[in-house]
């Protein structure tokens, strides 16, 4: 029998509403037991389900079932990451890297787990969840059989719920670095030290989309791995792979080796600078990617980030010849939709650049943004060209 946690009405209709947290405040009566499952009633008495418990956590309840009488055992936990890796049956044709479970918006909070070829990785980021590692592990070793799973639980989350930080081999063995394919491109990923989980999944289809489009001479900013490079490398004549890091750069290397590509140069630099410095040059790109790291990281950093986003698009647009195509990206969560598309208005604008939008992007179908769930959703790109 598992606990019971008594909530407020704010939180029971939150739930209702879709969304699966609650948060500490709205736990009227917190149940005696350890983290893990707990069944949860509101301020009438009335059954709403069941959650996964983090004692110690702001967000103490994680809803994951309407069902009162769930029990989270191997067969629910069976089920429900079964149906998620189910619905990512469509990307096998075309990539063996890809997210299997994006937590809360496959009904499955505080859960990653990706897929690189034989092998996972994944992320347990509550104390709730923790509670279930055993199982989970099991459920992934029927559904996938994989030859090894990681957990990359050297997140900041993990110290709020009071659980270790660090990455611990689960089963099997996992190697350093893994070969992965995405459209016809091959690329390295890290699982041990990589970015994420090992490489940066989310911009796969982006990464083809402007691929399509590039032509002449190109520029990817904040290249990191090149994967970006990889794909425009193909149509462009030419391509600028620009990062910070000259490990990073190392790997682009290494990657463009893999894929026979001669027509990219690696340059270790800053990409404000280098982008003004590009403009005082009076040089010109026919593509031009703009994949930065997330500069709001909180609410309270978002005027700084803004100011920056608006720089380097405002930036590129003046670098573009015309016709020119930019792909431009933010994986901000605090900058939402509204706010990056008044962003690149206001660039467009202080650039006296006509830019035609081509195409707005969000993200992948293996990182599902559910619409009542805001936290799900991150990532926004656009397509621009540049008409004069």
């Amino acid at each position: 029998m598992y606990d019971v946690a008594v909530v407020s009405a704010k939180g029971a209709r939150r739930w209702l509403l879709g969304h699966p947290w609650i948060y500490r405040g709205d736990v009227a009566e917190r149940p005696a037991t350890a983290a893990g499952a707990v069944r949860v009633h509101d301020h009438r008495g009335k059954s709403i389900g069941v959650a996964l418990w983090s004692p110690t956590s702001e967000i103490s309840l994680r809803m994951v079932d309407r069902d009162a009488n769930a029990t989270l055992d191997h067969a629910w936990w069976r089920a429900r990451v079964g149906a998620a890796v189910a619905r990512r049956a469509p990307l096998t044709e075309d990539a063996s890297a890809f997210r299997l479970v994006h937590g809360e918006a496959d009904a499955l909070p505080s859960l990653i787990c990706d897929r690189y070829d034989a092998w996972i990785v994944v992320q347990l980021m509550s104390a709730g969840l923790e509670a279930f590692r055993g199982t989970i592990v099991d459920v992934l070793s029927e559904l996938i059989q994989p030859r090894g799973i990681l957990a990359r639980n050297d997140v900041p989350l993990r110290a709020k719920e009071r659980l270790p930080v660090g990455v611990e081999l689960l089963a099997g063995e996992v190697p350093e670095e893994i070969e992965v394919h995405e459209h016809g491109v091959r690329f390295i990923a890290a699982p041990w030290t990589g970015q994420k989980t090992g490489a940066f999944l989310d911009q796969r289809e982006n990464r083809v989309l402007i691929g399509e489009h590039a032509r002449g001479r190109a520029l990817d900013c904040f290249s990191y791995h090149g994967s970006f490079a990889l794909h425009l490398a193909r149509r462009a004549k030419s391509v600028v792979a620009l990062d910070a890091s000259g490990e990073a750069l190392r790997r682009a290397a290494d990657n463009c080796a893999r894929n026979g590509l001669t027509n990219v140069e690696l340059v270790e630099g800053d990409t404000f600078d280098f982008l003004r410095a590009q403009q005082s040059a009076g040089a010109r790109f026919d593509t031009i990617v703009l994949d930065p790291p997330a500069f709001a990281k909180t609410k309270a950093s978002l005027p700084a980030a803004m100011r920056g986003y608006k720089e380097i698009n405002l930036r590129a647009m003046k670098l573009l010849a015309t016709n020119g195509v930019l792909f431009t990206a933010s994986c901000s969560f605090h900058l939402g939709k509204p706010l990056f598309l008044e962003m690149l208005r206001d660039a467009a604008a202080d650039a006296g650049r006509r830019m035609a939008i081509r195409a707005i992007t969000g993200q992948p179908l293996d990182h599902p943004e559910v619409v009542t769930i805001p936290e799900t959703g991150y990532l926004k790109g656009a397509l621009l060209e540049a008409l004069d």
